[in-house]
């Protein structure tokens, strides 16, 4: 075989991978959008889940009265001289699952979610 002959056989073979470059160049970006737009997905559910733990956490210990170490106490302030109300916040924090590597870096965020729940505590009296 002359060299002649093997680059028309080279060019019959990539002329007839053109089609798989182009879609190459349609798939990898739309894979990245789609991966982007799971990773909002799941971010956003699972900050939506956190939040409802967080909460049901605050209001089941502002029943009880057991409080954890990062949980917030604020006295709050009434005319009444009789009542005396505290409010109870707790803190719940939770990383995220990153499905596009280095995107949150780029981004400048951070892969975490932090929500707070809030509830009146009961008197134990």
């Amino acid at each position: 075989m002359n060299r002649g002959a093997f680059h028309q056989n080279l060019l019959k073979i990539l002329r007839q991978d053109r089609g798989n470059v182009e879609s190459s160049l349609v798939l990898i970006p739309l894979i990245f959008l789609f991966l982007i737009a799971v990773e909002l997905i799941v971010a956003t559910n699972l900050r939506n889940s956190d939040f409802s733990l967080a909460q049901s956490d605050a209001s089941s210990r502002a029943i009880s009265g057991v409080l954890n170490s990062s949980d917030q106490v604020i006295e709050l302030n009434s005319p009444d001289s009789f009542t005396h109300m505290k409010l109870l916040i707790s803190h719940r924090k939770h990383s995220l699952p990153q499905l596009v590597p280095g995107l949150v870096a780029l981004l400048g965020g951070n892969a975490v979610v932090e929500v707070n729940g809030a509830a009146v505590m009961e008197n134990l009296n």
